[in-house]
């Protein structure tokens, strides 16, 4: 059952974590990598084209929990593996258009386990409604990621907007994607060629504090007749709940994923993650901050913005297709 969890900061927190993330974009426009490939964003891009977007994604979010409490964690997924893969551009919801576009939802990190792309498709839908061709599909994830956090009782931030959408997919990067089964070493290196960091990698892996994974996944597998695709909660303790939690179960060895587990047990992970692993375990509002800082930095991977790009008239398709 989805469980209605509002945000547990004060608004003195509140206010810190928005000027923390405006902060970390402006700072990022000025470092190399792709992380700091966010100019022309803003938080306020839509204020005059269409002020009612994120009220719109939010009404669209709480709907869809109400039948599915995995749909949180399942949206912020999706803006991760499409950020990931050649910048936040929504390339990841392009579906089949052989031979032009190959999707990248059949790569292995993505079959049978990337969800909610009918409540991606509800929300473009309610905002064409209401501002045609105004609010991009990245844009979209990038909002609905936030929200989706702070539905889930986590920080809220202010999000940089104005990204446009691609018109091509890259198999080949999709399927570099990080794996549940990738060392320290692998994850530290595929974050550090975004241009993120240790900090962030502990931070964004946080994200598992709430939804769900397939056995075959995780450290124990599946048990003696379980199907390959029974899901297990990533948290334990509040599967449904985003919090600090999930370091506390690294500290236990009790995380799912072997890939989360690394960032404690490895041994490189002495020196570069595990003393972060401690500090936000035994700091909910420092994991906070540096979520929000972390996921405005991600978010700032190479966007398509000005006349690159277009606004997708369906997050599915290319516009201009004869489907």
């Amino acid at each position: 059952m989805a469980m209605a969890v509002s945000s547990c900061f004060p608004l003195a927190a509140r206010c810190s974590l928005l000027l923390t993330a405006a902060l970390v974009l402006a700072m990022s426009h000025g470092v190399h990598g792709h992380a700091g490939a966010g100019a022309g964003l803003s938080s306020s891009f839509y204020d005059d084209s269409c002020p009612s977007a994120r009220d719109i994604v939010r009404r669209v979010i709480q709907n869809a929990r109400v039948a599915d409490a995995r749909i949180p964690a399942s949206l912020i997924r999706l803006h991760f593996h499409d950020c990931f893969v050649q910048g936040c551009d929504g390339s990841l919801l392009l579906d089949n258009d052989l031979p032009a576009i190959m999707t990248e939802k059949e790569v292995p990190a993505n079959d049978r386990s990337a969800r909610g792309f009918d409540v991606v498709d509800n929300i473009k839908h309610a905002l064409e409604n209401a501002c045609p061709g105004i609010v991009s599909c990245a844009d979209i994830l990038a909002l609905a990621s936030e929200i989706s956090v702070e539905l889930a009782g986590g920080p809220s931030w202010s999000v940089p907007l104005g990204r446009r959408d691609g018109t091509t997919t890259n198999i080949e990067s999709a399927n570099n994607l990080p794996s549940p089964f990738d060392s320290l070493e692998t994850l530290q290196e595929k974050f550090r060629n975004l241009g993120l960091d240790d900090t962030d990698l502990v931070a964004l892996q946080g994200a598992h504090t709430f939804g769900r994974a397939q056995c075959q996944f995780t450290q124990q597998n599946c048990s003696a007749g379980q199907d390959e695709e029974t899901l297990v909660n990533l948290d334990t303790v509040t599967p449904n709940i985003f919090d600090n939690k999930y370091y506390g179960n690294l500290l236990r060895g009790r995380a799912p994923l072997p890939s989360d587990q690394v960032m404690l047990s490895d041994p490189v992970a002495a020196a570069t993650t595990a003393p972060i692993i401690h500090r936000f375990s035994g700091s909910q509002k420092d994991f906070f901050k540096n979520f929000a800082a972390s996921m405005v930095k991600m978010g700032n991977i190479s966007p398509l913005t000005g006349r690159a790009g277009e606004i997708r008239n369906n997050c599915r398709r290319v516009n201009n297709k004869p489907y």
